[in-house]
């Protein structure tokens, strides 16, 4: 197709500002789906999606629209709007020349519209700015397109004003994207290069790859090859979404669809990567993609410890389908064999071990997650420390750093106060306020990660009754005095109930952390007591009494002699029970590291 009526865009804005709504209508009102096919978040197909009300993976989909006697070739990348899936929003702007900019018609400029504004405007991407939900009962257009200008430097004069949820003026939407969006560059005569943008795993199919076109053109049956990896292979299918898997004759410059060569092996193909001819390669591969940088870690561990082998499987398929969390084998005395597993955030997990959970059927151990810290030794040496288990003696620590988050609030300006006391409690350092307006302020602190990733988007939006938003970046890592806190039960160390916490706060974390620990695990026939220590100072301790059996109940009178005989027994019994006997820690207890900070 000529690559001056294909018109590559995404749909950016914050969370709940209606993304997905707004390409549902733009897929019904070009006829690319029937109004039976129509259904809300059509083009969220994971089950997690749908239970959830977000969009976690960016879709992809082609439009035919027609526009003053000519077919346009519409490709729409729909992006997720939570701060944990950012990445996913930058891969596909990289894939775009335009972007429409969602902004909510009562709710104005919140922190991700700001961040994904930002990400668009680097990337060098023509942005049409497009008010939604304008048929709710109360809207303040006016003071939202002064906010875009405030905040974001924007022109807002030609601003849409459409409802996503109504259809109202969605074909001013194909307008401005036909008329403002610059068409695709590419040539379809020199050698092909296309950029791989997302895959996902066919069990049926293999490795179904997704590319951006950027130049030449590709054909079934055409021998391809993967530049980074070095892999070649025969394609055996190419097509479009439409938003199903479509198959098609040709791709060529501009377009985007997916690739099908067969290929079993997950490792093989990587997203970023570049795919050109086997025989006719390209001089150069494309940039690619800036590797994501995971900052918080846990364990997993197989329920089952013959289970080893089907993770491993499980984590292969999904990381192909989301490049953006990593995993690498590691073991437990507690747990056994699993793999120490690296996310974007906390919410970035959650959906991670859900997807294992639903779509790869696994049972599952999490131990509690962890931010990644820094350690200069003596010797002058950084070293990265992403589980606790691996920080060295202090003997040998010149300096234990913690990463540090810029933190950008959107928050009524009666919630200033609030926030910034519990930004305080929580060793923040305050940086700005600015008023965006009589109602609405932006607060920025500079807080430790560790301190944002748990629990501080449920605080804000409690505190704030859900009106606030946050957004944060890592800034730096920085000096702190931290320690390692482990924890012993039955005098023996669990490794991964270790946690990294300051100083100043280690006492009440290590009380809390027992006490949490004392209801979750279960009594047993012994004594069992319970630790946090930070190395050989106990900081803080509980006690589970044991089961006390009435072993005297059968005696009816008689000597006394006889039930101290029998009391002796017991005695001696829970004795060698105490020295020998194990205590199972059930999965809860592994998460209640985290429960325990959440408490703080």
């Amino acid at each position: 197709m000529d690559p001056r009526f294909i018109r590559n865009f995404s749909i950016i804005a914050h969370i709940d500002h209606g993304k997905s709504t707004l390409a549902d209508q733009l897929l019904l009102q070009s006829g690319t789906i029937t109004e039976r096919e129509f259904r809300s978040q059509i083009l969220d197909d994971l089950a997690i999606e749908r239970d959830r009300g977000i969009t976690i993976k960016a879709r992809s989909v082609t439009i035919n629209y027609k526009y003053e006697g000519n077919t346009y070739e519409l490709n729409l990348i729909d992006t997720p709007g939570h701060v944990d899936f950012h990445y996913e929003v930058s891969r596909s702007l990289a894939a775009c020349e335009g972007a429409l900019l969602l902004v909510d018609a009562f709710q104005g400029v919140q922190a991700q519209t700001v961040a994904n504004a930002y990400a668009a405007m680097e990337a060098n991407l023509e942005i049409v700015i497009c008010v939604n939900k304008i048929d709710l009962a109360v809207i303040r257009v006016d003071e939202v397109l002064e906010e875009v200008e405030t905040i974001l430097g924007l022109d807002g004069t030609e601003a849409l004003r459409v409802s996503a949820k109504t259809g109202l003026n969605v074909d001013t939407v194909f307008k401005a994207i036909i008329e403002k969006m610059p068409a695709p560059t590419g040539s379809p005569t020199v050698p092909m290069r296309a950029l791989v943008f997302d895959s996902k795993y066919d069990k049926y199919r293999g490795v179904v790859t997704y590319v951006r076109m950027v130049d030449g053109v590709v054909r079934k049956g055409d021998n391809i090859r993967f530049m980074r990896e070095g892999v070649n292979s025969e394609v055996i299918e190419i097509g479009q979404f439409r938003p199903g898997l479509v198959p098609c004759t040709e791709l060529g410059p501009g377009q985007v669809g997916y690739i099908l060569t067969g290929v079993k092996e997950l490792n093989r193909i990587t997203v970023g990567d570049t795919v050109t001819m086997a025989q006719n390669r390209a001089a150069a591969p494309l940039p690619g993609y800036a590797k994501p940088k995971q900052m918080v870690f846990c364990g997993m561990f197989p329920l089952d410890a013959t289970g080893f082998e089907a993770l491993r499987d499980a984590l292969l398929k999904l990381s192909l389908n989301d490049s953006s969390f990593s995993f690498f084998p590691e073991t437990s005395d507690a747990l056994g064999f699993g793999f120490r597993c690296g996310f974007l955030g906390m919410l970035h997990m959650e959906i991670v071990q859900q997807r294992l959970e639903i779509e790869q059927d696994m049972d599952l151990i999490q131990t509690a997650p962890n931010v990644t810290y820094e350690i200069l030794d003596k010797k002058g040496e950084v070293i990265i420390i992403d589980n606790p288990q691996n920080v060295p003696d202090p003997s040998v620590i010149e300096e234990f750093r913690e990463p540090i988050a810029k933190v950008t609030f959107i928050v009524p300006s009666e919630n200033v106060g609030t926030i910034m006391q519990l930004c305080q409690d929580r060793r923040g350092t305050y940086k700005n306020t600015e008023y965006l307006g009589p109602k609405r302020a932006q607060v920025i602190y500079d807080l430790p990660l560790s301190e944002v990733v748990y629990d501080m988007y449920d605080k804000l939006k409690s505190v704030t009754r859900g009106y606030g938003t946050m957004d944060y970046e890592i800034v730096r890592y920085e000096a702190a005095d931290l320690v390692k806190m482990d924890i012993l039960v039955k005098a023996e160390r669990v490794d991964a109930l270790s946690s990294i916490v300051h100083r100043s706060t280690a006492d009440h974390r290590g009380r809390m952390l027992v006490k949490r620990l004392k209801k979750e695990i279960s009594k047993h026939q012994f004594e069992i007591a319970i630790q946090a220590a930070i190395g050989a100072k106990v900081i803080a301790r509980e006690t589970i009494s044991a089961f006390r059996k009435n072993v005297t109940a059968k005696c009816y009178g008689g000597d006394i002699s006889r039930k101290r005989k029998l009391l002796e027994k017991q005695k001696e019994g829970k004795k060698r029970m105490k020295q020998f006997g194990a205590v199972e820690i059930p999965q809860k207890a592994f998460l209640s590291v985290l429960e325990a900070t959440r408490d703080d």
